[in-house]
Formats: structure tokens, sequence, C-alpha cells
């Protein structure tokens, strides 16, 4: 299966132009990056920051396969049904759990905000990663979105500060590749 959205691009999603919603199970809130097929009722994939204020459960995504990383605060032991015990902290690698699981956190010493991938089981493949530096590949089926941390970057001809992500989605191949620096995760998207 090919990636569905039609045309080349290259997205500037600024800070601003974030909207901030209700979780799922209305525990709490999270700003949403972006979604594809956008207002679609079904996602094919969904990046977000999460604000965890206290000790919650998360929502349940059937048929998702989600990955969380903390970007700020002290973090928080995350567990999900059938699973061991996961302690998330600041600097650590993404963590992969399943959606169709139940999840819970306990926060370790105060509110933590979190980068959030989910992405549909069977028809998006997605890895998240936090770093300084990058060279981005490009092939037919293959979306990034890149977060800015901190400081500024440019991507592909496109300046990003703080708090703003760009996706790129059909790039045309001479514009790879792109290489990066500064404060930044990565989102790489696959779809199968």
């Amino acid at each position: 299966m090919t990636d569905p959205t039609d045309g080349p691009g290259i997205l500037l999603v600024p800070r601003a132009a974030q909207p901030r919603v209700r979780w799922k199970n209305d525990g709490g809130w999270t700003t949403e990056l972006a979604v594809r097929p956008e207002g679609a009722g079904e996602f094919d994939w969904r990046v977000s920051i999460a604000e965890v204020d206290a000790d919650c459960r998360f929502s349940h995504f059937p048929g998702i396969d989600r990955s969380i990383l903390v970007l700020a605060g002290p973090g928080f032991d995350l567990r999900v049904d059938g699973e061991p015990l996961a302690q998330l902290r600041l600097g650590d690698p993404a963590h992969p759990f399943s959606g169709d699981r139940g999840a819970a956190c306990d926060l370790v010493g105060g509110p933590t905000r979190d980068f959030n991938v989910m992405t549909r089981r069977g028809r998006v493949r997605h890895t998240l990663t936090r770093t300084r530096a990058a060279t981005l590949e490009h092939r037919p089926g293959l979306t990034w979105l890149v977060y800015v941390e901190g400081g500024d970057t440019l991507v592909a001809g496109v300046r990003a500060t703080a708090g703003d992500c760009v996706i790129l989605e059909h790039v045309p191949e001479d514009t790879f590749p792109v290489t990066l620096a500064g404060d930044l995760v990565l989102v790489r998207l696959e779809y199968l």
C-alpha cells in the first residue's frame, strides 16, 4: 500500500497553528502537531505533545501502534497491561507500546510533557528519535515530521524555530538528502 496523500509538500506547522485538544478519554490535554488524513474519523498517523499533570490512564486506541518520548519534566512510570513497568525519563529513548492494551502512568516528581506518535497497524510503520543532527533519506511512501525542540533549523529551505514542526511528504527527489542540526525530534513514517 502506498501513501494516499497527493502531491509534493514541505509544510511548516508553526507553534501558534498547533491546536490544543482534550484527550480522547478527557483525562488531559494534547497539542496536535499533525494527523493524516486530516479531518477523517480514522487516522493513518497522528503526532502530538501531551501534558501529563497527574497520574492518569491513557486513552485506548485499538489497532494503533504507539511510541512515547519524554520532552520535559521528570517523567513517569508507564504501566501497560501485560508488559513490564517502563520507566520513561527525560533523555531516554522512545518507548513503543500497543494502543490495544490498557495503559496508565504514575508521575515521578511533577508534571511532564511527552511526545506521542500513533500509527495504524498494517498501514503505517514509525520510528521516533531525539537527535541534534540527522540526514533524512527519501523514497516513495516515506514521510518525515521534524519537531524543533530548541533553537532553529533549516528543513529543505524552510526555517523552523522552537515549537515548530515541518512535515516532508512526497518531496521531489532533488530536495534530498536534507541535513538537519539543532535540538530535534524526528518522526519517520513509512506507508506499507
